[in-house]
């Protein structure tokens, strides 16, 4: 990794922990440059401000998220082909530092309501939930096949157990997402 994607990684892990801990509202720019040791001048050369830096933090997601949706396009609408978008919405989850990203929209909802790459993401997530129903389904057959991807991100927030592996709750997550896609 260069030394320039180094510390573009390193700005983003920090103002991401900042923006967890003390809110995206209440962190600036040179709180963030301060946790890093850097000036500020120096983390406008990467970020000229806090929503790039937001930006920059989903566009990954956002670009995965178009991959699936593209897969999904070339495929016959079959429940084995639904339940293959789930388990590839799964392993994706357990990725990276997805999992950090979506604590820190958890707790910055009402900060991020009219943020730009929120729209994206509801955009592409309605599109992931349009392959998993069919044409012609009822109320209750729609939910529930939507309901298959928000069971794998409530596994972190409703699993709380440390007892609990990640594997374990990764496991029973997509168990009862791929049940609520079964037809």
């Amino acid at each position: 990794m260069s030394e320039h994607a180094d510390t573009r990684t390193r700005i983003q892990e920090t103002a991401l922990r900042l923006f967890t801990e003390q809110g995206y509202e209440a962190t600036s720019l040179r709180e963030i440059a301060e946790a890093l040791g850097v000036t500020k001048a120096a983390l406008y050369y990467h970020f000229k401000s806090k929503e790039e830096i937001i930006t920059s933090l989903v566009e990954d997601r956002i670009r995965t998220l178009e991959e699936m949706i593209a897969w999904a396009g070339r495929q016959p609408r079959t429940e084995e082909s639904r339940r293959e978008l789930v388990r590839r919405y799964s392993a994706d989850l357990h990725r990276g530092k997805h999992r950090e990203v979506m604590r820190f929209f958890e707790r910055n909802q009402t900060s991020l309501k009219g943020h730009p790459v929120m729209q994206q993401m509801h955009e592409r997530m309605f599109s992931l939930f349009d392959f998993l129903i069919e044409p012609g389904d009822p109320p209750t057959a729609r939910l529930k096949s939507a309901m298959a991807l928000f069971a794998l991100h409530a596994a972190w927030f409703v699993l709380r157990d440390e007892t609990l592996t990640d594997d374990e709750r990764r496991t029973a997550a997509l168990d009862v997402a791929l049940d609520l896609v079964r037809r």
